[in-house]
């Protein structure tokens, strides 16, 4: 007969969509979670779905993972709720999943992110550990950058929160540049390009590690502002291997 799989504890709360394995187990040892009506305090404790279990009193089962692209325009806020009613990028995919975002773009940044109610995969998609590249095509002002400010970006910058990782830069034309990074600070992009003396006019995500903005949409091509679209499980896997490890060189 067959016989549903045990995973352990942390690990089913982020597969059913309720955090990453790293705020679940938090949970856990917070005492917010239930298996057949008692407090488990172990993040390693194997359940399935006949388990019972809950968080602060509420039934928990595996959703279905869904990972969804958009292409995110400008004014629209990468949260899953915002306080002062903008619209968020969670609001642009109709679905009755717990989506949220994988990492954030700024209110005026526009390109590509993911949702999804993946947890594991986002925690790994996101942690600086695992080196999965962004790539962010800016324009700035003055232009041109010079080599001695390129060779800067190149071998890191100092921000007031500690020291970039290294990126790698081109630029495409005059003031109109590429850079992808490995890591994800707060307003990052921006911050470097003005510690070398230069103002970000507009700034566009072109890749989340190997996926590409312009050939995510449908059948292979780009992917509309505004528009979003449910990747396949081959695009996800890409993502889960990109996240298991160092990234591997992405078409351009």
């Amino acid at each position: 007969m067959w016989q549903p799989a045990l995973v352990r504890l942390a690990k089913f709360l982020a597969h059913s969509g309720v955090a990453s394995r790293r705020a679940a187990e938090k949970m856990i040892l917070a005492g917010r979670v239930t298996v057949s009506g008692q407090i488990v305090s172990d993040p390693a404790r194997d359940v399935d779905e006949s388990s019972g279990v809950a968080v602060d009193g509420k039934p928990v089962a595996p959703e279905p993972l869904h990972v969804y692209a958009v292409n995110k325009p400008r004014g629209v806020v990468s949260t899953a709720k915002d306080t002062h009613g903008r619209k968020t990028v969670v609001d642009m995919v109709h679905s009755h999943l717990r989506l949220y975002p994988v990492g954030r773009l700024d209110a005026n940044t526009t390109g590509l992110l993911l949702l999804t109610n993946d947890g594991e995969l986002a925690e790994r998609l996101m942690h600086p550990r695992y080196g999965v590249q962004k790539g962010y095509r800016a324009i700035v002002d003055p232009k041109p950058v010079s080599e001695a400010s390129l060779r800067h970006l190149r071998e890191g910058v100092k921000l007031e929160d500690g020291m970039t990782s290294p990126a790698r830069v081109r630029q495409i034309e005059p003031g109109v540049l590429e850079l992808r990074l490995g890591e994800g600070k707060k307003r990052q992009v921006r911050r470097m390009f003005e510690a070398v003396g230069h103002r970000v006019l507009g700034l566009e995500r072109f890749a989340f590690g190997p996926l590409l903005l312009d050939r995510v949409g449908p059948k292979g091509g780009p992917l509309a502002a505004g528009t979003h679209r449910l990747l396949s499980p081959a695009e996800v896997e890409r993502l889960r291997k990109a996240g298991s490890g160092p990234l591997e060189e992405s078409d351009t």
